[in-house]
């Protein structure tokens, strides 16, 4: 594996006339996306017979956000392989392989590609999903779309009905542990694993005794997950965050995954939080905590911090008053910050899904109001009502990534013990209410459908007497035999 991903880094850097197929995995780009492009690039490089072709897993992410994904980052050190072999959307130029004819794409974990990229959709030849299907069907795209709990099961199908002799221990342990994780551990409790994901995990073991045991593997990847203790304050808020934007206020709400009053002590806190508002347009961060007992119940407390102190406090004014979930929120102590407000939340059921409605509420509110942003700046020592609109509006505001939809739950008769099953899910449940349920369960991709806008949103193609001469010499056509020959024969 090291060696494959060492190559794809120098064909890149030299190109030497190469074409590229390159295997992409979503914008999310959790451990499902990951495995499921390294392990679908390394099987087609594997079996391919083109000489002049080189396949490409790409991380669809900057490099400088794979921190964020810290089970990733745990799971590559774990199965040996240098995250330095990796190649990140921001490393490879794809618009400039497509203009230039030499691109070809596979997709996994999504099927169509967003808005941004969809100019590329002519040369998709392949797709690997188990999120609902929403391309159209296309003579020169093999689609496989299958509701399992982890796209990884479908690649790792395909590696074991048509290239079994490829499996070695790094590879199986790559598709076994990934699995795993998206399955919850296959408890049917969770109602995310199938048949054929128990299926394919278990010939995996079958065929490399030694792999991890469940329970162990879960286990680790699960913690690696929630483990935040190696990111700065940027990172910390930026690894599991919804943006709520309106008019005039720009909000993020964090899931953090300490204790409050542990985050609020971290050195250069204050100037961290400003400088993050700054560099991403926030008004306002909402930071929702939550810990866990050792009888696996969860410990949730809310932050609100704003330099616009009435800001601050129409926020916190309105978590307070909530009643669709009341949160029971009560103050604690003055932190070592002069511009948060912090409580401890004692309606513990109610998650960040159910919290993100009530801010939402609130900025539709502050839109239909006639008090403009700059009233905000310029009542910091008012006393008494806010003075907006009660009345809420339909003005325009937005939530990204977009809340997912989503699918009916899968059942898997043949899983393994049910008790084992339901105290599995009972220490995990409340994790994948919050923010990092995106990644455990299988909706559709964040801005993963040509529907967010047409594809011509960016303008019409640019057509040159030389591109439709290269696209002619591209078209494949059958001759009366019924032989492929080139459209430029």
């Amino acid at each position: 594996m090291e060696h494959f991903l060492q190559g794809c880094k120098s064909a890149l850097q030299k190109k030497d006339g190469n074409d590229f197929h390159v295997v992409l995995g979503n914008e999310a780009c959790d451990l499902d996306s990951m495995v499921s492009a390294i392990t679908l690039a390394y099987f087609l490089s594997k079996t391919s017979s083109s000489k002049n072709l080189v396949y490409i897993p790409v991380l669809n992410i900057p490099r400088e956000d794979f921190p964020l994904r810290t089970e990733c980052s745990f799971f590559l050190r774990e199965n040996r392989i240098s995250e330095d072999l990796l190649t990140f959307r921001d490393e490879v130029d794809l618009a400039d392989l497509y203009e230039s004819g030499q691109l070809s794409l596979s997709l996994v974990d999504h099927n169509v590609l967003p808005r941004s990229d969809s100019y590329m959709e002519d040369v998709v030849t392949e797709v690997i999903d188990h999120h609902l299907l929403e391309r159209r069907p296309s003579a020169n795209c093999r689609v496989t779309v299958e509701l399992v709990g982890s796209c990884t099961t479908l690649v790792a199908e395909k590696i074991i009905q048509e290239a079994p002799q490829i499996l070695d221990f790094q590879l199986a342990s790559l598709l076994q542990g990934t699995i795993i994780l998206d399955c919850v551990n296959m408890a049917p409790a969770a109602g995310k694993v199938t048949p054929r994901d128990t299926e394919y995990v278990t010939i995996l073991e079958s065929k490399f005794p030694n792999l991890p045991q469940r329970d162990a593997a879960f286990d680790s990847l699960q913690n690696a997950k929630f483990d935040v203790s190696g990111l700065s304050t940027d990172q910390m808020l930026r690894k599991d965050l919804k943006a709520l934007t309106s008019r005039d206020v720009s909000l993020a709400v964090s899931a953090i995954y300490m204790h409050i009053e542990d985050f609020l002590r971290r050195d250069g806190l204050e100037n961290d939080l400003q400088t993050f508002c700054k560099r991403y347009g926030y008004n306002v961060i909402v930071a929702m905590a939550i810990t866990f007992t050792a009888e696996h119940e969860p410990i949730r407390q809310i932050s609100v911090y704003s330099q616009q102190g009435e800001l601050r406090r129409l926020v916190t004014r309105t978590l307070e008053k909530a009643t669709n979930p009341s949160l029971d929120l009560s103050l604690t102590g003055q932190g070592p910050c002069s511009h948060v407000t912090t409580y401890r939340q004692g309606n513990t059921g109610a998650s960040r899904k159910k919290v993100l409605p009530i801010l939402k509420d609130f900025l539709r509110k502050i839109d239909s109001s006639s008090r403009p942003m700059q009233a905000f700046q310029d009542a910091e020592d008012s006393k008494g009502q806010s003075g907006f609109n009660e009345q809420s509006s339909d003005n325009h505001f937005e939530v990204f990534p977009a809340d997912d939809g989503d699918q009916p739950d899968s059942q898997d008769s043949c899983a393994g013990d049910e008790s084992k099953g339901r105290d599995c899910w009972a220490r995990f449940g409340k994790q994948l209410e919050d923010g990092l349920e995106d990644e455990n369960s299988f909706p559709p991709t964040p801005m993963n459908s040509l529907v967010e806008g047409c594809p011509l949103d960016r303008g019409l193609p640019k057509l040159t007497a030389e591109a439709i001469l290269e696209r002619i010499s591209r078209i494949t056509v059958r001759d009366s035999e019924g032989n492929l020959t080139n459209g430029s024969q």
